[in-house]
C-alpha cells in the first residue's frame, strides 16, 4: 500500500475513497472501507493523525497506533492511503476547501463514509454537501452495537473476548521491548517488557492469555503487586520462545483475562501460580 502525507504525493486518478479516522479499524470501519473496495475504482483511504479529538483538546485512548492502522488497512486491500495531519488549521477549513484539497484533489469520484461523518469548520460539512458538489456518495449505516466507545468500555472491564467480535480481531497491545527488572528470568519465565505510547488504550489490570510473534503468551498488565510495584508494566511471557527481543516492536493479542493481579505469600507460590497461568494460556482459543 502506498502511504502519502500530502495530497500532492498521490497521483490524481479515479478513486473510491473511504474517509474517517478509523482508529482500530473495527468492524464498523471495515464496512466503510469495504464500500470503497466494492466501487471498482482505485480503493483509497483518507484518514487523520493525530486523532481529531486530541487536537481539539479531548483525551482519547487510542485503539491502535498509526503504524498498526495502516497495516490493517493494507490487509483489507486498500491501495493508497492519505494521512492528513490534523491540526487546528485543518479543523478550521470550510467544508468546500477541505474537499477541494483532500478529496477532489486526488481524483475522488466516489466517497464512502459512515452516516455520522462530518468535516470542516464546526463540523458543518456532510455527505449531502459532497453530493451537491458532484461527488457520488455511499453512506454506510452504523453497524449495530459496534463503536470505539463500546470497545474501550469492554477493555476497561477486562472483557477482551467480548471486544474481539467488535474489532474483527483480538484486542491488541503494541509496543517496543525494553529492559525490565529481569525477575522473570530468575523465576524461570522470562518476559518481554513493552513500552507503549502513552495515548494507547490499555485494558484492565490483570493476567491475560494471548499470542505474540506466533507464540502463545501469558501477559501481565499492572503494577506487579507481589514486588510492591508502583509503575504500570506490560510484560509478556512467550511460551516456547528463545531469542532476544530488545528493541523490537511487538504486537500482543489478548484472548482471555485469566485473573486479577495478586500478591503471594512466597516466591514458590508465585511460581506455582505462573505455571497455572501458562497451562491456561496453552488451553485457550483465539476469539
Amino acid at each position: 500500500m502506498n502511504v502519502a502525507h500530502a495530497p500532492g504525493e498521490l497521483e490524481r486518478r479515479p478513486r473510491a475513497v473511504a474517509i474517517g479516522t478509523f482508529d482500530g479499524v473495527h468492524v464498523g470501519h471495515r464496512a466503510v472501507v469495504g464500500a470503497a473496495l466494492d466501487a471498482g475504482l482505485t480503493p483509497t483511504v483518507v484518514t487523520f493523525h493525530p486523532h481529531p479529538r486530541e487536537v481539539l483538546g479531548y483525551e482519547v485512548e487510542l485503539l491502535s497506533t498509526l503504524e498498526r492502522r495502516l497495516e490493517l488497512l493494507a490487509e483489507l486491500g486498500v491501495e493508497d492511503t492519505l494521512v492528513v495531519e490534523f491540526t487546528t488549521e485543518v479543523a478550521g477549513l470550510n467544508p468546500e476547501a477541505f474537499l477541494d484539497t483532500y478529496v477532489l484533489g486526488i481524483g475522488t469520484e466516489v466517497l464512502c463514509a459512515g452516516e455520522s461523518f462530518r468535516f470542516g469548520k464546526a463540523r458543518s460539512g456532510d455527505l449531502a454537501l459532497c453530493e451537491r458538489l458532484g461527488l457520488e456518495t455511499r453512506v454506510v449505516p452504523i453497524v449495530p452495537s459496534v463503536s470505539s466507545t463500546e470497545i474501550r468500555r469492554l477493555a476497561a472491564a477486562g472483557e477482551v473476548r467480548a471486544a474481539a467480535p467488535l474489532l474483527g480481531r483480538p484486542l491488541e497491545v503494541e509496543g517496543v521491548v525494553v529492559s525490565g527488572d529481569a525477575r522473570g528470568g530468575t523465576l524461570g519465565f522470562p518476559t518481554a517488557n513493552l513500552r507503549i505510547e502513552h495515548s494507547l488504550l490499555v485494558p484492565a489490570f490483570g493476567i491475560y492469555a494471548g499470542e505474540a510473534l506466533d507464540h502463545r503468551a501469558a501477559i501481565s498488565i499492572g503494577l506487579n503487586p507481589h514486588y510492591g510495584g508502583t509503575e504500570r508494566r506490560i510484560e509478556a511471557f512467550l511460551l516456547d520462545f528463545t531469542g532476544d527481543l530488545y528493541g523490537q516492536r511487538v504486537i500482543v493479542e489478548l484472548w482471555d483475562r485469566l485473573r486479577d493481579e495478586a500478591s503471594f505469600g512466597s516466591e514458590a507460590a508465585l511460581i506455582a501460580q505462573i505455571a497455572v497461568d501458562v497451562e491456561a494460556t496453552r488451553a485457550t482459543t483465539r476469539p
